[in-house]
């Protein structure tokens, strides 16, 4: 499956090059868009047939100097430098795989401690496993939500509440397929992450369309426009972070720019969050808990009242 992966994953980089991205000429009209196989080769330093059998899925598991010499070639960034390099490995998948590790009590605290500012924890397929009552007011109810609902690219293709919300949709489901791409190369044969594809594949034709470009991406620094129904537009920066650990989990946060409107929009929202009926949860907490950090459970989530499909 890996060689298979990684021959789609190169045409890919390929179909997405002209000639002059990368100082070649043009050399006439072309049957198909981007680089052709010969080019690449060239600009890898390796012989355009073994770089055909690579694309075929005949190459066997490539050298890392191969490696870097296509990184080059096809203008591979970190992120996808690094995908190709887990598309390349000889490693199989992990014969016994444990339960998903609980979330670290300190990182717990640190949900809980950082108090009007929106936070959850991911894991590389981008289930939500933790987060704090700001998190749940600003983007959705995740404790009302099964657990193996509680995923970022579950809920931006499932759930249609999750297009009214994000300004950016297209862009935070790319970004989000991006990911889950990197989660599919980390373990192939994940049955939770393969059961998520396939369950998007199947009801999503912008799913299938999207995760055919096989973009990659990691955690970084951005912005994301959000239209909440509390309190309006909103324009916040998020921050990701790699947790310490081989889990592969990531920190996320969500902040205003000081005295700005978007800054007191969240903290209107802030006011609501502490009745929001959410706290800290996880797979190794169950929903009914998830009233815990002095959040009253009685009283509304702006989102409680939502259902989305198959929950």
């Amino acid at each position: 499956m890996a060689t298979r992966e990684l021959a789609a994953f190169l045409r890919s980089r390929r179909d997405r090059l002209l000639p002059g991205d990368v100082g070649l000429p043009g050399g006439g009209r072309r049957r198909s868009p981007g680089l052709r196989r010969a080019e690449v080769a060239q600009l890898a330093g390796i012989s355009p047939d073994y770089y055909m059998r690579i694309e075929q899925g005949r190459g066997g598991h490539p050298s890392p100097s191969v490696l870097d010499g296509l990184a080059r070639a096809l203008r591979l960034d970190d992120h996808e430098r690094d995908h190709m390099y887990l598309l390349a490995r000889a490693a199989p998948a992990p014969a016994r795989r444990r339960a998903e590790p609980r979330v670290d009590p300190a990182v717990r605290t640190l949900l809980a401690a950082i108090g009007p500012v929106p936070a959850y924890v991911l894991n590389d397929r981008l289930d939500v496993l933790a987060w704090n009552p700001m998190a749940a007011a600003l983007v959705t109810d995740f404790a009302a939500l099964p657990p193996r609902h509680r995923n970022l690219v579950w809920y931006a293709f499932r759930d249609p509440l999750a297009r009214e919300l994000y300004g950016d949709w297209e862009l935070m489901a790319l970004h989000g397929i991006a990911q889950l791409r990197g989660a599919t190369a980390r373990d192939p044969e994940h049955p939770d992450t393969r059961a998520l594809v396939e369950e998007l594949a199947l009801h999503s034709e912008e799913f299938r369309a999207l995760w055919a470009r096989h973009d990659v991406k990691g955690p970084g620094i951005g912005r994301k426009s959000f239209r909440h129904p509390l309190v309006g537009p909103l324009t916040l920066n998020y921050v990701s972070l790699l947790l310490p650990g081989p889990a592969h989990r990531q920190f996320v946060t969500y902040t205003a720019e000081p005295g700005s409107r978007d800054q007191a929009r969240l903290d209107r929202l802030a006011a609501t969050a502490g009745r929001a009926g959410a706290g800290p949860a996880g797979p190794d907490e169950p929903a009914s808990a998830a009233a815990s950090g002095g959040a009253a459970a009685d009283a509304p989530c702006p989102f409680a009242a939502r259902q989305g499909p198959g929950s």
